[in-house]
């Protein structure tokens, strides 16, 4: 065991949490009515509490397990036989747990940006359990625990390059977003502006915080490559939130809060994917490129498909994560038939299970709320509370 990549690492792993508890929460929230912010934090902390159980109960077992190049297995259910001398590389294995539960943690509640203010509760959890254990954990398994798409897999001696989540964290979970937003319908209010910018921007700035644990903690060590990790994040995402900002201004004349925030988000799902691989001026570039790309998708799916992923999750995470996936191999760190072939291959599996699991679901929970309920909102249909009392 090495004491200093430990020490990082479980630091890293508070910070990945801090993406989820209350980055996401907080940022998700903000961009909902006011009726409806209670609902983002209780599936955030629902999905948070879900996740860890489950990942613990087969979870990390299927993902980093020793079965074979398609699953894990389940040699590593409940983690038995884990203890605190049980070693993954230079970190107890245990801590090295605990660090991709933050990940399967978040992935899932990424998705839930493309139907808020309209799913029911019901669904969202027994869905998210399903959708970690057969698409989230498998596909993990084939990228980072040694399978199919690693090195010596069926892309040849050079396997796909995801280094913290381009493909197995952000195209999965905004396919998923995308197929469900498309399944669930658009809201009956889609008008209404974000109830709290300022909710949004502190979201944001905690999201880009733990970032640095999301990408620098993947290098899994406390060393250089952590360093230049931490560093390209934060210049892919400053780039974006000043690209996406120009871009608003160019084209309407002013730059908002949310528009700046939702730039930095777009630099950093971009850089992901090759944070680990790529050195601060092609991160620039990732950032810049991001920041006007993922803003144009914005308006493809919004304003043109006009499918109400609400929370723009497909055209932030999803754009950005297979753009930064894909300039891994242009900036010559890995091969284009790996990229490009793990991005289809994920992307394909990720649709068809993810239409089978939420069709199957809704046979036992509906997907969507009743129209009396989305328009007293979510926080007092769903859970008898309200966010804000004005009498009191």
């Amino acid at each position: 065991m090495n004491g200093a990549d430990t020490a990082w690492i479980m630091v890293a792993t508070a910070l990945v949490l801090l993406m989820t508890l209350p980055g996401l929460a907080l940022f998700y929230g903000g961009l909902v009515r006011a009726r409806n912010v209670l609902s983002i934090f209780m599936q955030c902390f629902g999905l948070a509490a879900l996740m860890s159980v489950l990942w613990l109960l087969g979870g990390y077992s299927i993902a980093f397990g020793e079965a074979n190049a398609w699953w894990g297995g389940l040699a590593r259910f409940g983690m038995l036989g884990v203890g605190p001398d049980t070693l993954k590389g230079t970190l107890p294995e245990i801590l090295f747990f605990a660090f991709q539960m933050t990940f399967a943690i978040i992935t899932p509640a990424l998705i839930i940006g493309a139907f808020v203010e309209r799913v029911n509760f019901a669904f969202v959890m027994l869905f998210s359990a399903l959708w970690m254990f057969l698409v989230y954990a498998p596909v993990t398994h084939w990228i980072w625990g040694g399978g199919i798409m690693s090195d010596g897999g069926i892309w040849g001696e050079v396997g796909t390059r995801d280094f913290a989540g381009g493909i197995v964290v952000h195209e999965t979970a905004a396919l998923a977003a995308l197929l469900l937003a498309i399944m669930i319908g658009p809201r009956r209010h889609r008008t209404t502006p974000p109830h709290n910018p300022g909710m949004v921007s502190m979201g944001a700035g905690l999201l880009w915080v733990g970032w640095f644990g999301f990408n620098g903690g993947s290098q899994l060590a406390a060393d250089g490559g952590a360093a230049m990790a931490i560093t390209v994040t934060h210049i892919s995402a400053a780039a974006a939130s000043l690209s996406w900002a120009a871009w608003e201004r160019i084209k309407f004349g002013r730059s908002s809060l949310v528009g700046i925030v939702t730039g930095t988000i777009a630099g950093l799902a971009s850089i992901t994917p090759a944070s680990g691989f790529v050195g601060p001026l092609e991160a620039l570039v990732i950032g810049t490129v991001a920041g006007i790309l993922c803003q144009e998708a914005v308006v493809l799916i919004r304003e043109r498909i006009r499918i109400d992923d609400t929370l723009d999750v497909f055209a932030v995470h999803g754009v950005g994560g297979i753009f930064g996936t894909i300039m891994v191999a242009v900036f010559g760190h890995g091969s284009y038939v790996a990229q490009l072939g793990a991005l289809v291959m994920v992307g394909v599996y990720t649709l068809a299970l993810t239409w089978v699991i939420a069709k199957g679901v809704a046979l036992i929970f509906p997907m969507r709320v009743d129209k009396e309920a989305e328009t007293n909102g979510l926080d007092l249909s769903t859970h008898g509370e309200r966010a804000y009392d004005m009498n009191s």
